[in-house]
């Protein structure tokens, strides 16, 4: 858990963060490496020997929450050849208009750019995103270290364009979203640097 809300990590980290020692943490993510759950990434920052650090593997990607990937997508692709591209369409947007329906309500009594987002990162846990809000350089950023519709989003880059236009609708016209980071893109999780 850790290392997918974190990133990959040093054992030294990982044993601070945990309170224990780095030497106690290796040897847990050396059983965790021979699962083929881990692997080490050598990297140099300088003098000194290179630092290992540790990330997940494929096969432990899997064990967080998929939500019937192959489903999923089977019917998507379904839709597209039986109904056709543009009946896809309007599936993702009547859940764009669902999910922003609901969005709007749950944020409607929060009253300020950090209240809203901080309950939207927290209807996004609860639908499997593993969402927090973080605060750099005086910016807000809206961080998710799981997509349980990755495999729909991989199909169909529209799922991602609507959930980026909920977001931009929930929050307000007073806010500017970015995303920076973009799980089907390539990068580790998908975050959002929200201006006001």
């Amino acid at each position: 858990m850790t290392l997918k809300m974190q990133g990959p990590q040093t054992s030294a980290e990982i044993g601070r963060r945990h309170r224990i020692t780095g030497e106690a943490a290796r040897q847990q993510l050396m059983k965790l490496h021979e699962d083929g759950l881990v692997e080490e990434e050598r990297r140099s920052a300088g003098r000194g020997r290179p630092a290992t650090y540790w990330h997940l593997t494929d096969k432990a990607q899997a064990r967080f929450p998929d939500t019937h990937a192959d489903l999923t997508v089977d019917i998507l692709r379904s839709i597209s050849e039986v109904l056709g591209p543009d009946a896809l369409d309007r599936v993702i947007k009547e859940r764009e208009a669902t999910t922003l329906a609901r969005y709007r309500q749950s944020l409607s009594e929060c009253r300020t750019t950090r209240e809203r987002l901080e309950k939207l990162a927290e209807l996004r846990t609860a639908e499997g995103y593993m969402a927090e809000v973080v605060e750099e350089d005086g910016n807000l950023r809206l961080i998710e270290n799981h997509c349980p519709i990755c495999a729909a989003a991989a199909f169909c880059q529209g799922f991602c364009r609507a959930e980026k236009a909920v977001f931009q609708s929930a929050l307000g016209p007073d806010v500017e979203i970015q995303r920076d980071e973009h799980i089907v893109g390539g990068g580790r999780r998908c975050t959002y640097l929200v201006r006001e």
